[in-house]
């Protein structure tokens, strides 16, 4: 375990010098170890960065700032360069020498140098026919040494040419490690097509790119490029499609254009099906009136249609059980369990074995855990196969501590493979499953429903269990409430709050901010049994000292809960003093002020940190939303080690994008997770997202303790606030007509 980190200076320094050897680098990420001869310097100097491979002899401009690291000691760090090839003798032998190029080696650089001098490169570009009069050069090895020279020139030329075009030395390399010779062709053919391919590289990009090239800014393609970035963006918001009116405004805004030529636009991107346009309520002809029109992506389109077939299908089939068979078997469960089931849900238990289809939804302390417990102790009395899901790896752990079976992710449930290309359960190989259970539905969006319907076998039953009034899917859709809306399923709504749950301030708290009502707070906020607090505090950096101090201190000794692990704080917002950037700095420095680290741009990544993935990485198997601790960092290998639950994965830093500091979260990522203690700030510098689902969603994470800071007129706000933004869906409606 490395025990230093490694240290920096700021100042921004450029170096000029050639290429002495590579020690190291990776084709995928382009990242580079190499030692290079500066002027006027006695010792080369070693340079790390992203630098596609250098060449030997290659003529380098640096451009970063010097770091110490632990074991290597002093190394420059590259932030971008530029390459060009030798001029003098005897810097093109060693160019020529160096092994990059395939038929050529020191001895036969040396023979080309010696014949043709100064002049070796420019024969070599134009006149390249004549390497044939050097002593040693046949057919044979004339056509290997040209091969390889233009590879590695087209190459070279298009990173020059990347770079030239305001593309730092990372895009350029994934560019070329995509398009390989081509790069440089296909992008100015068309630099948009970078938006839509290219990981990391967004339209505004491939615009300034393109404005560069001369394209103009009416050029259709910027038109296209252009209406599917904004259809991304607002998609990107939880939207399944825009409606096309407001489409073409926002884009005309984005793009500083008139309607006409993006309606245009728009129908050839509907023509090449890489969007759908159709009527608002989903029917399959065509309408002339715009504001009528919904404008899918073409992935979200197919996904909403398929998912409201498939349910009503669902909604249509009768369950084996007979009526005589329930009866039985609702006394049999309710002597099993030793409780009597109250009314709904002895009809949440009747439904589930008389339909193939059945949502479950109610708040916390309603018994919808009782009811899936019943629900799985019947089937296996029946010997039936059950299968156990939830969206996130803390709400499947969850479901299975509380039924006693096996529960996975819904990903791990349909076997999602990176390698192989998808869920590998699907309708040629659906899940051996009679009965699938999936909890915390609430989270779930239209293109993972899609898959989980798809990979459902034709007999199985399927069963939601969820929270409607929670926050809806971080992806596109609002699929448990417009299930929930469309009135076509069958539904229990549970809304009776079960005796030893009304103990709990925390289920009362939270059912009074759902139906409108501040919550609760007790008077005497000492009192021994009270598990729900309010801090008044107006000021900021006050409110953020308060925090700091709830989790250091005065929660872990009043109620024994380890800073790290027991306590989270959850945040409407990203930006500001109590916003998750500045909290994540405060406590990682109050909560973990280590010396081990390492540094992803301005983020500081420490031993025994709590972080985050933030998107889903299918060949590790971690998903946005995930919380790990990071347990090992090893600067020689560039890489560090976070546990998630029971499993230890492996980052390599160039994957630390992927990662984000966890002492606070947003509310959105706190999704499907419990914790034993929340911390909440509330106040009117989050106004925006003052919402009664939000903070409804926060208070229900926790499930020992929540603590408020901030303001009682913000709290006001947030409970009053019942107008959450509205998602542009239309599977209730697809549901209801089909």
């Amino acid at each position: 375990m490395s025990t230093q980190s490694e240290s920096s200076d700021s100042a921004s320094v450029t170096l000029s010098g050639q290429v002495a050897s590579v020690n190291f680098s990776d084709d995928q990420s382009g990242f580079t170890i190499a030692r290079i001869d500066v002027n006027d310097l006695e010792q080369p100097v070693t340079v790390v960065g992203e630098l596609m491979a250098p060449v030997v002899g290659t003529l380098l401009n640096v451009h970063g700032h010097w770091v110490q690291h632990p074991r290597y000691g002093r190394q420059f760090r590259v932030e971008r360069f530029e390459s060009r090839v030798p001029t003098t003798r005897e810097g093109i032998e060693k160019y020529l020498g160096s092994g990059s190029i395939e038929g050529l080696g020191p001895i036969v650089a040396s023979r080309i140098v010696e014949h043709f001098g100064d002049q070796t490169l420019d024969i070599l570009n134009t006149q390249f026919h004549r390497l044939r009069e050097v002593n040693g050069i046949g057919k044979k090895r004339w056509k290997q040494i040209r091969r390889s020279w233009n590879a590695q020139k087209q190459v070279r030329d298009a990173m020059l040419f990347l770079q030239s075009h305001g593309l730092g030395a990372a895009q350029a390399t994934k560019i070329i490690g995509q398009y390989g010779q081509s790069a440089m062709t296909l992008v100015q053919h068309n630099p948009y097509r970078l938006a839509g391919e290219i990981e990391g590289i967004g339209f505004l990009t491939a615009d300034r790119i393109a404005s560069r090239l001369g394209f103009d800014s009416h050029s259709p393609l910027r038109i296209q490029s252009g209406i599917l970035h904004v259809l991304d963006q607002m998609t990107g918001n939880g939207h399944v499609y825009v409606p096309h009116d407001l489409l073409v405004e926002k884009a005309g805004e984005a793009l500083g254009t008139k309607p006409e030529p993006l309606i245009a636009g728009l129908e050839h991107l509907h023509t090449e099906r890489q969007i759908v346009i159709e009527p608002m309520m989903g029917e399959a002809t065509g309408t002339q009136d715009r504001r009528q029109q919904a404008v899918y992506p073409s992935l979200f389109h197919y996904c909403e249609v398929f998912i409201a077939r498939r349910l009503r299908f669902l909604a249509g089939v009768a369950s084996l059980w007979h009526e005589a068979d329930a009866q039985q078997a609702m006394a049999w469960v309710q002597r099993r369990m030793d409780l009597e089931l109250a009314p709904k849900q002895r009809q949440a238990v009747a439904m589930a074995l008389n339909h193939k289809l059945l949502v479950i939804t109610g708040g916390p302390g309603t018994g919808k855990t009782t009811i899936v417990r019943a629900i799985t102790l019947l089937y296996q009395q029946r010997q039936a196969a059950m299968r156990l899901a939830a969206p996130t790896g803390r709400a499947a752990k969850r479901l299975s501590e509380a039924t006693g079976r096996p529960a996975k992710t819904i990903h791990r449930l349909l076997e999602f493979s990176p390698t192989e290309g998808g869920f590998q359960r699907n309708d040629t190989r659906p899940l051996n499953a009679q009965l699938v259970i999936v909890d915390e539905a609430s989270m779930i969006d239209v293109v993972l429903m899609h898959h989980l319907l798809k990979a459902l076998p034709s007999d199985a039953a399927l069963i939601l269990v969820g929270d409607a009034n929670q926050l809806p899917s971080v992806g596109p859709g609002n699929v448990l409430r417009d299930i929930i809306s469309s009135q076509t399923v069958p539904v229990v709504i549970l809304d009776q709050i079960f005796r030893q749950a009304r103990a709990s301030r925390i289920v009362v708290n939270a059912h009074r901010i759902n139906a409108g009502h501040m919550p609760q707070v007790a008077e005497d906020q000492t009192i021994a049994d009270n598990d729900f607090f309010f801090i008044e505090q107006a000021d900021a950096e006050k409110s953020l000292n308060i925090i700091l101090a709830l989790t250091s201190e005065r929660i872990p000794r009043r109620f024994g809960l380890d800073s790290v692990d027991g306590i989270q704080v959850l945040t409407p917002m990203h930006r500001g003093i109590l916003g998750a950037v500045n909290l994540n700095r405060a406590l990682q420095d109050r909560l973990n002020p280590q010396q081990v680290y390492v540094m992803r741009g301005e983020h500081r990544f420490a031993l025994e940190d709590k972080v985050m993935q933030i998107r889903n990485n299918y060949e590790k198997e971690v998903f946005n939303g995930d919380i790990g601790r990071i347990t090992e960092i090893d600067a020689k290998a560039r890489k560090l080690w976070i546990r998630f639950d029971e499993r230890r994965i492996a980052y390599d830093y160039s994957e630390l994008d992927e990662l984000t500091l966890a002492y606070a979260v947003s509310v959105h990522k706190a999704q499907g997770s419990e914790f034993p203690a929340v911390v909440i700030p509330v106040t009117t510098q989050h106004y925006v997202l003052l919402q009664r689902n939000l903070f409804y969603t926060a208070v229900t994470r926790a499930r020992r303790l929540v603590v408020l800071v901030g303001t009682r007129r913000a709290m006001a706000i947030a409970v009053n606030n019942n107008m959450a933004g509205q998602r542009y869906t239309l599977l209730d409606r697809r549901l209801a007509q089909m």
